[in-house]
């Protein structure tokens, strides 16, 4: 059963995380790679949730192995995408071309795990393209060749999203999400030293930084740790418009701590994307039982 209030106050943490974790990355980009950030969150992760599952008695071993590494390879990509466009763009066009991760899920859900096109599903992935053409504006002075990065990201995300519908099957979250660090860790630090050119951690970070890196550990787990809830506490219908008030509340904030200008077209290409995403969650919701 839906419990309103403690929807809104799971999204309310949700939202405050995303946020945050975003000003983190970009306050930590001034002395960090973006490796070296990501590097950073997997190492935390695997130190927080390796702790948590001792003290559960322990950790499985993920379950199909082969295809825990698929997952993640993909997923370290999209992180690495997505941490270039909150540095490189503004964080509203970061947001907004985000949301549009639903609908490539839904795309791949059809083509890999044998679900059922629906009309719903048809606006969702349509509302989802005419509201990317709305935010990229292809052919116009505004249109930044870096948005691709966080588009890019969107689509890897909905493969990682597709990928963990299968594997929850077999696995619980604690063991998705401490593999999910303790795989991406070394294909960080690789990036970190190949693409950087240096083997050192972290040395720029310094003392003066150190809160932000703390921001980012506990952000970053918090966020998927209230999104979670929110969709215990409520179905979907209810949890994704609520999600949705992310662009423009980051909107503000890029405007706010950065002074970035709210781009409505932004908002309105995020807006029909949400709308597509709605419509298709209302078909599911409304459909008879099969």
């Amino acid at each position: 059963m839906t419990n309103l209030g403690r929807v809104i106050a799971w999204m309310g943490g949700a939202l405050v995380s995303f946020c945050t974790l975003a000003l983190a990355i970009r306050g930590l980009s001034s002395a960090m790679s973006v490796y070296e950030v990501l590097t950073l969150r997997s190492l935390g992760g695997v130190a927080i949730l390796g702790i948590y599952g001792l003290a559960r008695g322990g950790i499985a071993w993920p379950l199909p192995l082969h295809l825990h590494v698929m997952r993640n390879v993909v997923h370290c990509a999209a992180q690495v995408c997505w941490a270039w466009g909150v540095v490189l763009l503004p964080l509203a066009t970061v947001f907004a071309l985000e949301f549009t991760t639903p609908a490539w899920t839904m795309v791949l859900a059809v083509m890999f795990l044998g679900e059922k096109l629906t009309r719903g599903r048809i606006a969702a992935v349509g509302l989802g393209f005419v509201g990317v053409l709305i935010i990229l504006r292809p052919g116009l002075h505004s249109f930044d060749t870096r948005a691709l990065l966080v588009l890019a990201a969107a689509v890897m995300f909905g493969v990682q999203l597709t990928t963990t519908k299968f594997l929850t099957g077999r696995n619980n979250v604690l063991t998705i999400l401490f593999w999910m660090n303790l795989m991406q860790l070394p294909m960080n630090y690789t990036a970190h030293v190949l693409i950087d050119g240096q083997t050192a951690i972290w040395a720029g970070l310094g003392w003066s930084l150190a809160p932000l890196a703390l921001v980012l550990l506990i952000a970053g787990l918090a966020a998927h740790v209230c999104l979670t809830n929110a969709f215990r506490y409520g179905d979907a219908t209810l949890v994704v418009p609520l999600d949705f008030l992310r662009v423009p509340l980051i909107a503000v904030v890029g405007a706010a701590f950065y002074g970035e200008a709210i781009d409505a077209l932004v908002l309105v290409g995020a807006a029909v994307t949400a709308a597509g995403i709605l419509w298709s969650l209302r078909e599911q919701r409304q459909a008879p039982p099969s």
